[in-house]
């Protein structure tokens, strides 16, 4: 055994390091006595007790997977509805460079230390999602990827970030075709080329509650996890939404005067820990009148096609929804939108004019 073998036995086992080093004397010629028997063995380095963690924070950790996962969805589903219909949104479109990011400052309590452990969140601006079809999907964008500047800008970290964020890159995505946007992801640096995207400037927000229902305030659309659940399939999903994309299109909440009232009971159900009794009774909300429950149904259908979603089955999903969750049902879909009837009716006919416009190539514009 060489002197250099020798030394490396003795770094890997320390309990052995007495008589590693006589041997290493002894291969350097010199005769080393026997090791004292008063010196102690070495005691092995035990590692720090795993952190307990506590049922709350359990219980926080699988609400948070759970609501990351369903707002993955919300925007793969929502994506083509809000770029392919740009030109029908009007005055909402806006240039997006579409995608959403957060940090651990974004959550409350137990659940910003949940943000940490599940989802990998520090003080940088992680992006949490990437709406389907957009330039930053397109140019590679991933959820998970950290952001550290656009267009040369170092983008700020910590508390407050999302807001401070949105007033550097706002600016920029509204003036240029394309955004430099410099992330970090597996320890390596990319710089990606995003192409700007047009569509409709409407967030899509996840409800934390379970009654059946979807709002729009006329600049968000909210489904709840109970009407996701209810919904099951991507293509009901689409139903909903598109509906109240309609609805915000056309107005209808400013008309109602409904916007405050549903955008409070937005900004409470995208809390992670909602009050529900904000939901007890109507809400407040203002049952929404058959000719604009109509109007939006029909522009819904288009958009929907446009999208490139099967409008066949768009009728069976709401008589199924209004069967199982009638008017009566208060703080459920049909409470709120009680003309089913009439809703029915006029679907059939808007399917077989969009239908009629498709075999004609004719443009689907209502």
């Amino acid at each position: 055994m060489t002197a250099g073998q020798q030394f490396a036995n003795r770094a890997n086992c320390p309990r052995l390091a007495a008589v590693a080093a006589a041997l290493l004397l002894t291969a350097c010629g010199t005769t080393a006595p026997p090791p004292s028997p008063s010196h102690a063995p070495v005691e092995a380095t035990q590692p720090p007790p795993a952190p307990v963690v506590t049922p709350q924070q359990l219980a926080a950790r699988e609400s948070l997977k759970t609501m990351s996962n369903l707002q993955d969805r919300l925007y793969r589903v929502g994506g083509p509805l809000l770029i392919q219909n740009a030109d029908l949104c009007k005055s909402a479109a806006r240039n997006l460079l579409g995608f959403t990011a957060k940090n651990r400052y974004s959550y409350p309590g137990e659940y910003s230390d949940a943000s940490v452990a599940v989802l990998g969140y520090d003080d940088m601006l992680q992006v949490s999602n990437v709406l389907a079809g957009s330039g930053a999907q397109r140019a590679g964008l991933r959820k998970g990827d950290d952001l550290v500047a656009a267009d040369g800008k170092t983008l700020p970290k910590g508390r407050d970030a999302e807001s401070k964020a949105a007033g550097v890159l706002g600016p920029l995505a509204s003036s240029r075709a394309t955004l430099p946007l410099t992330v970090a992801r597996n320890g390596s640096s990319h710089t990606l080329n995003v192409p700007v995207t047009r569509a409709c400037a409407y967030r899509l927000e996840l409800g934390n509650s379970d009654n059946v229902n979807s709002y729009a305030d006329g600049s968000r659309v909210m489904l709840t996890r109970g009407m996701i659940n209810f919904a099951q399939s991507d293509e009901a999903l689409a139903y909903v939404m598109a509906k109240d994309i309609a609805h915000n299109v056309l107005g209808h909440p400013a008309t109602l005067r409904n916007t405050s009232t549903i955008g409070s009971i937005i900004d409470n159900l995208q809390s992670v820990r909602p009050d529900l009794s904000m939901l007890v009774g109507s809400a407040g909300i203002r049952p929404m009148p058959q000719d604009m429950d109509i109007a939006a149904d029909n522009l819904s259908l288009y958009m929907l096609a446009r999208a490139g979603y099967n409008i066949d089955h768009a009728k069976s999903f709401w008589q199924r929804l209004s069967a199982q969750y009638p008017a009566s049902t208060l703080n459920g879909y049909t409470a709120n939108h009680p003309a089913i009837a009439a809703r029915l009716a006029a679907m059939d006919r808007s399917v077989n004019e969009v239908k009629a416009k498709q075999a004609s190539k004719r443009p689907l514009v209502p």
